[in-house]
């Protein structure tokens, strides 16, 4: 998390929200697929390991080939 930002990992807990965690794990039982985008990773001096772990990462024709047979895909 971004400092300062660290509540938003905490969930909303009255509100019965799953954490940010919570909900990685989740994604990532039911097999959401994460690619990080390369050359915002380089823009922003990112590497690999600044993310969680099972996170691919590609440019933007590595995301439309998995995306072409997805469904559904959410960008950000």
């Amino acid at each position: 998390m971004p400092e300062g930002r660290e509540h938003f990992a905490e969930g909303f807990a009255k509100a019965n929200v799953p954490s940010i965690p919570q909900l990685i794990e989740i994604a990532q039982e039911l097999g959401v697929q994460f690619i990080g985008c390369q050359m915002t990773m380089d823009v922003m001096g990112l590497t690999k390991e600044d993310f969680i772990d099972g996170i691919d990462v590609g440019g933007a024709v590595t995301f439309l080939e998995f995306a072409k047979d997805a469904s559904p895909t959410l960008t950000f």
